[in-house]
């Protein structure tokens, strides 16, 4: 059912495309018309999915067409593993608004679904930031899977790699769960040696390698970045927005009183969707869930929140914020799932720890 409901999003941003810009297209035709080798394309960012699709197109001769529906199944194979993280790690079923099933409702989100659908960043990172999810939870076991999504992420998107390190390093010093003090002082070392190593690459993502001054030098990418966007054609003037605000829009805008067309109605819908799954954990009791949660609850929770503060920053255009932030919300909403599953244990007085092993370890 999901790989048919995704498939059908596939159809529909190919006819979106037909129709309006879109960077498909550049992706298809730059490695399609080159006199350049395969190995000329490895590098990060646009230039790798270049690298992943030049095999197809000039080697195995794949259309336009056939490379949408490679790039949409490896969106599906993101949801599959986003089922697999989920699912492993919480064994309850969560219903929510009485009767609706969580994960059911998450993993048929429409936007999530619209923007892996296609030849581009889009379903390449989804499927990287889900892998790691998948296997960070037994690092030994799936090492090849985690390192496979570890490199996924950081030549699509160096950047969002530096906050998933991060995100791991904070759950791994910070969660209850079976790492031992030497276990996370390694974790630490092969952090701050992997900062070292790829320092220039992560930097050049905002073409800061050569900075001498790095915290002015952002500030003034990011104000110059914010500028240019808000005066796009679905531009915000989030340079006057406060912190709340900023943060706000970027979670959960567009909503119905600022979406830009019919699209932006759709991504309403969701969005109001997500502020009231936001509303289940807005308690001072997820506070103490948080300070017992498991590593991968807090991994993804830093994970969502750096990277949330980090976008508002340079994000001020509603269509980008609707694409980027697709790339994040399985992490809240993994993080909330957990709690309300941990919830439902507890209220059950004991009851499911019978059939269903405890969700929830605590020190």
């Amino acid at each position: 059912m999901l790989s048919l409901y995704h498939l059908a999003f596939g159809g529909i941003y190919y006819v979106y495309a037909l129709f309006n810009r879109s960077d498909s297209v550049r992706y298809y035709n730059v490695p399609n018309n080159t006199n350049k080798g395969w190995l000329d394309f490895f590098g990060t960012e646009t230039t790798f999915i270049d690298f992943i699709s030049y095999p197809f197109i000039n080697y195995l001769g794949f259309s336009y067409e056939m490379m949408m529906l490679l790039f949409a199944w490896i969106g599906y194979m993101g949801f599959v593993y986003a089922y697999l993280f989920f699912k492993e790690n919480i064994p309850l079923n969560v219903k929510v608004f009485r009767k609706v099933d969580l994960l059911t409702l998450i993993l048929f989100l429409p936007n999530m679904h619209f923007w892996t659908a296609s030849l581009g960043k889009g379903s390449l990172i989804f499927l990287g930031l889900m892998l790691f999810g998948y296997a960070i939870s037994k690092p030994k076991e799936r090492v090849v899977t985690l390192l496979l999504g570890s490199l996924l992420v950081f030549y699509i998107r160096p950047h969002i790699f530096l906050i998933l390190a991060i995100g791991s390093l904070l759950g791994v010093l910070t969660g209850i769960g079976k790492f031992t003090w030497k276990q996370k002082s390694v974790a630490f070392c092969v952090f701050i040696l992997s900062l070292v190593l790829l320092q220039n690459s992560i930097l050049s993502v905002v073409n800061l390698e050569n900075s001498n001054d790095l915290i002015s030098d952002f500030l003034t990418f990011t104000s110059n970045r914010a500028d240019s966007l808000s005066h796009s054609g679905s531009g915000l003037n989030m340079a006057e927005y406060s912190l709340p605000e900023k943060i706000f829009s970027f979670w959960f805008r567009p909503l119905f009183f600022d979406a830009p067309g019919i699209l932006g109605v759709i991504v309403s819908i969701e969005n109001l969707i997500y502020i009231l799954l936001f509303m289940k954990i807005m308690k001072l009791d997820f506070f103490k869930f948080i300070k017992l949660a498991p590593m991968n609850v807090k991994m993804s929770l830093a994970l969502f929140l750096i990277t949330s503060f980090a976008m508002t920053f340079v994000m001020s255009n509603l269509g980008i914020i609707i694409r980027q932030k697709s790339m994040i919300m399985y992490f809240i909403f993994f993080v909330i799932y957990y709690y309300l599953a941990h919830e439902m244990q507890q209220n059950s007085k004991g009851i499911l720890k019978m059939d269903a092993k405890p969700i929830l370890h605590t020190a």
